[in-house]
């Protein structure tokens, strides 16, 4: 219930903020992992303010955890949100947006999504099924008036890390001068602007993309590498 009501208290707050600057702003308190509840919110939604012209799944949770130290609860948690929650939440709209032919839908994802390392075999996953979810969209949505923009964003300092404790000694170290952690405002700056210009991939920090071509082009190295980075052992070779 604290939690829940932190919640609310951090919506509200936002949403007096973004009036004091002259602007508009409902704010719904919703559990994401909850079907029912995202199509009844989705429904009021339209029913108080219209459709969408943006929707932003950024919604995440859970440990990072080994997969024997990994309930079954805790992977179905870690799937529900992010996944199945952006799932839910763009079909819920999205049929509507369709139809009217505008509009975007921006899906934030972290590196996860095309790297890997030990200890947080479901948070990994479910990142993955994000980044799945946005690229069969774009392939899906051609010509129909719709952006769908993935975002990749590198650590950032939010609440996340006290919801989630462990999660941050788990992360595979790095230096700070490349991999920089980025504010909450940095990252809100890169998906207005990812969405703004109707791009179909974000990476902030832009040195991720690097990774990630290494990671296809040599992933036993980039294997190895991020081991050694979380301090474990490794036997791999390139």
């Amino acid at each position: 219930m604290a939690r829940t009501r932190g919640s609310a208290e951090r919506l509200a707050a936002v949403a007096e903020a973004i009036r004091k600057t002259g602007g508009a702003a409902t704010p719904y308190l919703i559990d994401l992992s909850d079907a029912a509840a995202i199509a009844e919110t989705a429904a009021r939604i339209r029913r108080d303010c219209g459709l969408p012209d943006i929707l932003i799944n950024n919604a995440g949770a859970g440990r990072w955890l080994p997969l024997i130290e990994t309930t079954a609860e805790d992977a179905l948690r870690m799937i529900e949100v992010p996944y199945l929650a952006a799932f839910n939440l763009t079909r819920a709209l999205l049929p509507a947006m369709v139809a009217r032919r505008s509009g975007a839908i921006a899906f934030v994802t972290s590196p996860a999504s095309y790297i890997a390392w030990p200890g947080a075999s479901a948070y990994i996953a479910a990142r993955r099924a994000v980044a799945g979810l946005a690229e069969t969209l774009q392939s899906e949505l051609r010509g129909t008036g719709l952006a769908v923009t993935l975002i990749v964003l590198g650590t950032v300092e939010t609440p996340y890390w006290d919801h989630n404790p462990g999660s941050r000694e788990t992360m595979p170290k790095s230096n700070p001068r490349l991999f920089p952690v980025m504010t909450a405002d940095q990252a809100a700056g890169a998906i207005v602007e990812g969405v703004a210009e109707r791009r179909a991939f974000v990476v902030k920090p832009a040195i991720y993309r690097v990774l990630f071509v290494l990671n296809a082009l040599f992933p036993r190295l980039v294997a190895s590498q991020i081991r050694r980075a979380t301090g474990k052992p490794s036997t791999a070779s390139s």
